[in-house]
């Protein structure tokens, strides 16, 4: 296969899952420019990405294996991409490094700690829904203020002994990383100001200890009395939170519409035939909260039999495509575009794997498992207020920047009342298959017959 067209990612992320099919069409790896003109090889496939995860020869860590390193401090227009490689944490160290980071990390975020926060998950959820009985009248609500974001962002700032002074700016900064439309010198002031924000968390726990996690990174050694550095705690932080509360939103957000735009899922997981945890997983995959996340590198020269005999260099930077791979019809079958919750999709790659398995995925899949149910429970006849919603400005993240809906609490005469959504303001026909970001190239058609279930 020929490697001579460079494919540059749409940094607005206006149609990712159509980009990503255009790369699978393309071959099992293509060469693509990052926003700011970085190269880097995204792989296509579902069983080659899941085996460079996995695999030995590709490294996280930029300072060691990035051909690329020396040049970011020169090229301001790569600013974007500090947040996710210019740190120091588990998403940017190789080898021991890792063992080590995950080794005094991992230990605060068991399963057992996750399930302590059930009834807080549950408390917070019940009063976000409550608080939204005073819009059940016409207008629309927002669904992702509402309840998509503000229960994450509760319950990480709580998890972590957040005050209430820090919370707003914390988040908002955050999420701004996973913005890559921004200019150079936005991108560069919010890791700046990230710093400050999260050096006045550590530095208010280190004077005022809680039973959180921050004061638990603080004071952790391991066996042999190694601990975290401040640079190693600050980065930690900016991963841990900022990872449990952005993808958490998004995940909600996603399966909420992905159920709205699919009437006959919503009435198979209302009946029981689906579970609430298989629309937690289909929406992992179908509709990952990450998209594309920078980055690994390889550490050798790396064969892609599949790609006739292709090498990727070593030095180079490998993007890890969980879009494409979630839709990869070699691995999901011919309706991989399809949101079918009734699929094995416990498989997606959306938390990663093995040794990069991402340490927060409990609480978010308890998050979203209590979440999802109880919204459709209270409101049977909840609908979209608007067919044409816009997605989050980033190639990175996967959402929907806003997820209007209008709330009923009982289903009305005329509408689907096995799937428990309104049809006459929003024609399901044309929004049904829409993930954010767009739709495979294969099913860009602007309307689908009623009862069909595509992407």
């Amino acid at each position: 296969m020929e490697h001579d067209e460079i494919r540059s990612l749409d940094p607005f992320g206006r149609d990712i899952l159509g980009e990503s099919a255009a790369h699978r069409a393309a071959g099992p790896v293509v060469e693509v420019s990052l926003p700011g003109g970085i190269p880097a090889f995204a792989v296509t496939g579902y069983d080659r990405l899941r085996t460079l995860i996995l695999d030995s020869r590709v490294s996280k860590d930029p300072r060691k294996h990035w051909k690329q390193w020396p040049e970011v401090a020169t090229r301001p227009e790569w600013a974007w991409l500090l947040g996710w490689v210019g740190v120091v944490n588990m998403l940017s160290t190789y080898g021991l490094d890792h063992t080590r980071l995950r080794k005094l990390v991992a230990p605060s975020f068991t399963a057992r700690r996750t399930e302590v926060l059930r009834p807080r998950v549950e408390s917070i959820t019940t009063g976000l829904l409550d608080a939204l009985e005073g819009h059940t009248g016409p207008g629309p609500v927002d669904l992702r203020s509402a309840l998509a974001n503000p229960l994450p962002l509760q319950v990480i700032c709580e998890l972590f002994g957040v005050p209430d002074s820090l919370r707003p700016d914390l988040i908002a900064l955050m999420s701004g990383i996973m913005d890559t439309t921004a200019t150079p010198e936005d991108a560069a002031a919010n890791l700046a100001t990230i710093d400050v924000v999260l050096g006045a968390l550590i530095e208010h726990k280190r004077e005022t200890p809680g039973d959180d996690l921050t004061t638990e990174l603080i004071t952790v050694r391991d066996t042999d009395g190694d601990r975290l550095s401040d640079e190693e705690l600050r980065d930690t932080l900016l991963l841990v939170i900022g990872a449990g509360h952005e993808t958490t939103v998004n995940l909600i957000g996603n399966a909420i519409h992905a159920l709205l735009t699919h009437p006959e899922e919503l009435r198979k997981v209302r009946s029981g035939v689906t579970s609430w945890d298989q629309v937690v997983s289909e929406t992992l995959r179908w509709a990952p909260s990450i998209a594309n996340l920078p980055m690994r590198f390889a550490i050798e020269d790396i064969e892609i039999p599949e790609a006739g005999g292709f090498v990727i260099p070593a030095g180079s930077a490998i993007l890890t495509t969980y879009a494409a791979a979630g839709h990869d019809p070699a691995h999901y079958g011919p309706t991989a575009h399809e949101f079918d919750p009734g699929r094995d999709a416990s498989d997606h790659l959306s938390f990663g794997i093995g040794a990069h398995r991402c340490i927060g995925a409990p609480l978010a899949r308890l998050e979203a498992g209590h979440a999802l149910p109880a919204l459709f429970d209270r409101y049977p006849g909840l609908r979209l207020a608007d067919a044409d919603v816009a997605q989050i400005p980033s190639f990175i993240a996967h959402g929907w920047a806003t997820l209007p809906v209008r709330l009923e609490a009982e289903v009305r005469a005329g509408e689907v009342r096995a799937a428990g959504i309104r049809t006459a303001d929003v024609d399901v026909a044309e929004t049904r298959g829409a993930a954010p970001g767009g739709g495979d190239a294969s099913t860009a058609d602007a309307r689908v017959p009623e009862g069909s279930v595509r992407a």
